[in-house]
């Protein structure tokens, strides 16, 4: 039998305010398991400012002293994101065994089919916030926003087409459809006047993939991979690695400044390398600065020896850190376009509150969205989730507006006061 799942999971809450919570994860290890840990904690939105993890590649151990990040409206659900972390676990084999002689035998649990796509179309009248509240709400309901299509006619109407999953995969329920409407419908009033949830069918699935193409212009914008000085808000950063300290383990030494989902990701850039973390420490400190030393090895087992390899995780490390999102402002047409990009891991999750954190922040400045899609670009063998949201402002926007925006949605991502 393995141990009772009251224990792989323990959240012991501060004693005073303000102090950090403490949340402990024991379980058998698997490949990915602290990225995975740390998306869950990003999505609670909770900031991590120091943390400990260690396996001997067949159990694991990680504490997480974690705090809600600043100006959060509602308390944190910790019944909840116990479960979710809970979900994340491998079962412990029984006793005489191990998940490779499981696996090896075809015993082990095969993983969870992906969860079934759904279509909510919402047909309202335009107003100054409705995307963020919508938005909000499905945050709320733990329903994850896969693709989206906004569009809005002269005359104020609005016909928003979210694709979406339910993390707690009761959406094809009457009463669970029932719910996310009665939810929807407290929030928009009046100005909703069609509200829809159907499963989405093969011929919706086809349009996840039709989305427009980003222009050869945008896409050297946007995903140049020169490393490019810009403000972290905590100094400058250094990823360095070193051979010489351990016989069997590459220490990865990183310092830099703070933001939103800094350790993720860290984590997610690792697991994306192939690199497995034996041991790691991260802290925090109040002056906004972070340190990070990662004992790790490649899959093979083997210290990240070749120089090459080294120069690039290297290299990888410091762009995520320096650009973790990419925002940009364009013109399309005689109009303007908002652009983010959020890196999809190779697990094909991403960044998750991506689509909240933007509609917030221009909520915040008082901007309409005309047009907003949401889909999924390859770049250079590497996938992208890319956010498309038009103004149709009638008039050019001056330089220092333009600013203004990109510095409010790239502050609002990483976690950064205005």
């Amino acid at each position: 039998m393995g141990i009772p799942s009251d224990d792989v999971v323990q959240i012991r809450h501060a004693d005073a305010a303000g102090e950090p919570t403490v949340v402990t994860v024991s379980c058998p290890d698997k490949t990915g398991l602290g990225c995975d840990l740390c998306r869950v904690v990003l999505l609670f939105r909770l900031s991590v400012v120091k943390g400990d993890m260690s396996t001997d590649g067949r159990w694991c151990y990680i504490v997480l002293w974690v705090l809600p990040r600043g100006g959060r409206p509602v308390p944190v659900p910790w019944d909840l994101l116990k479960d979710r972390l809970l979900q994340l676990c491998p079962v412990a084999p029984p006793f005489g065994f191990d998940n490779a002689y499981l696996a090896a035998a075809g015993l082990q649990d095969l993983a969870p089919p992906p969860p079934k796509l759904f279509l909510l179309k919402l047909c309202c009248f335009d107003r100054m916030g409705l995307l963020h509240d919508v938005t909000r709400v499905l945050c709320e309901l733990e329903l994850t926003i896969r693709r989206v299509k906004v569009s809005t006619t002269p005359d104020g109407s609005v016909l928003d087409l979210f694709f979406i999953t339910d993390a707690r995969e009761l959406l094809h329920t009457k009463s669970r459809r029932e719910e996310t409407q009665d939810k929807l419908e407290a929030v928009l009033g009046d100005s909703l006047t069609c509200c829809e949830i159907d499963p989405a069918g093969e011929d919706m699935l086809s349009c996840l993939q039709s989305w427009a193409s980003l222009t050869p212009a945008i896409t050297e914008q946007m995903f140049n991979t020169e490393e490019q000085p810009i403000s972290t808000r905590g100094g400058t950063i250094s990823v360095t690695m070193d051979n010489s300290l351990s016989s069997v383990h590459t220490l990865i030494q990183i310092q830099c400044g703070d933001h939103k989902g800094l350790l993720y990701d860290i984590m997610r850039t690792v697991k994306d390398g192939n690199i497995q973390v034996s041991y790691g420490r991260f802290y925090a400190s109040q002056n906004g600065r972070c340190e990070i030393d990662l004992f790790a090895v490649q899959s093979d087992g083997k210290k990240i020896l070749d120089q090459h390899r080294q120069r690039a995780l290297c290299c990888r490390l410091r762009m995520e850190l320096l650009r973790p999102l990419r925002v940009a402002l364009v013109n399309r047409g005689p109009d303007t376009e908002l652009l983010v990009a959020n890196p999809v891991e190779v697990s094909g999750k991403g960044r998750p509150l991506v689509f909240y954190d933007i509609t917030l922040a221009l909520k915040n400045l008082q901007k309409r969205i005309f047009l907003a899609e949401i889909g999924r670009h390859v770049v250079e063998d590497r996938e992208w989730e890319v956010y498309r949201l038009h103004f149709g402002e009638e008039h050019e926007l001056s330089s220092a507006l333009r600013s203004k925006i990109v510095d409010e949605v790239t502050n609002m991502l990483m976690g950064w006061d205005s």
